[in-house]
């Protein structure tokens, strides 16, 4: 069967990219920008916050190893649902929690994932569930930054350790073989 597409975005990508490079059945994860009005807008302009974009991740995963319903509850739990535009130290539009489904399956699916995860979290969850929208992948040393860069980056090391032992702790069996547990 074909890799499917989830576009998630949940504040900074490169932390959630490192979470998602560490699933089992997720063989291929991007970042970038969805969901703004900017054609092709770069790093600088996304992080100016008048683009309307997100930063983002688009994963490509096996169905037949991980659905897209186990996918949202890895996402929900390894960031903070409930934070309006922002992750921690991060603030604005572009560090929205959303998801962008890609067909109408995907869609009535991040609905019930929502609501199950609702049950997990006080305050409310403020994940928008958005319409898809143009991608634009982001610049090429965005890609894999954890594994390339991030592991020197002080922002990076506060930040993706805590998500990364979110999924350790509650996904375990999901991780990919050569993943530290």
């Amino acid at each position: 069967m074909a890799d499917q597409v989830a576009t998630l975005a949940g504040g900074c990508f490169w932390c959630t990219e490192a979470v998602f490079n560490d699933v089992t059945g997720v063989n291929r994860v991007e970042s970038g920008y969805i969901g703004g009005a900017t054609v092709d807008p770069t790093y600088r302009q996304v992080c100016g916050g008048d683009t309307g974009h997100a930063e983002a991740i688009r994963v490509w995963f096996d169905p037949e190893v991980i659905d897209f319903a186990t996918l949202l509850d890895i996402f929900f739990h390894t960031h903070d649902p409930t934070q309006l535009n922002r992750q921690g130290n991060d603030v604005g539009t572009q560090y929205r929690s959303a998801i962008f489904p890609a067909n109408a399956e995907q869609e009535r699916v991040a609905h019930e994932a929502k609501t199950r995860a609702q049950a997990d979290f006080n305050p409310p969850i403020v994940t928008t569930i958005e319409p898809d929208a143009p991608w634009y992948p982001a610049e090429d040393y965005h890609q894999s930054y954890w594994e390339s860069e991030g592991q020197r980056n002080p922002y990076c090391l506060a930040t993706i350790p805590p998500k990364l032992a979110k999924l350790r702790k509650s996904y375990a069996a999901r991780l990919k073989a050569g993943a530290a547990a």
